[in-house]
């Protein structure tokens, strides 16, 4: 348990920015669950909105620091490559 005021204060803040990263973190899974479950229903209009709403909630928590700037331009990389082939 903390016990100077620097690490009360410390422990405080930790805790508010778990549950906005939590919170950013459920909302970009969100996201990529309506994209993938675009892809499976192989509609390229509806996959191609989702993932273009997708894509700056990931970008978004990338700039925050959520997920890993390269992690989140993977996801959209991929997923980009899947709606694409669904066209073809």
């Amino acid at each position: 348990m903390a016990n100077t005021p620097s690490a009360k204060k410390a422990a405080r803040k930790i805790a508010r920015r778990t549950a906005v990263n939590k919170s950013r973190r459920s909302r970009v899974r969100t996201f990529l669950r309506k994209v993938e479950e675009a892809i499976a229903s192989g509609d390229q209009t509806v996959a191609a909105a989702a993932l273009k709403a997708a894509q700056p909630e990931l970008q978004r928590a990338a700039s925050k620091g959520v997920v890993h700037r390269n992690t989140a331009s993977r996801k959209i990389s991929r997923l980009a490559h899947r709606v694409k082939l669904l066209g073809a």
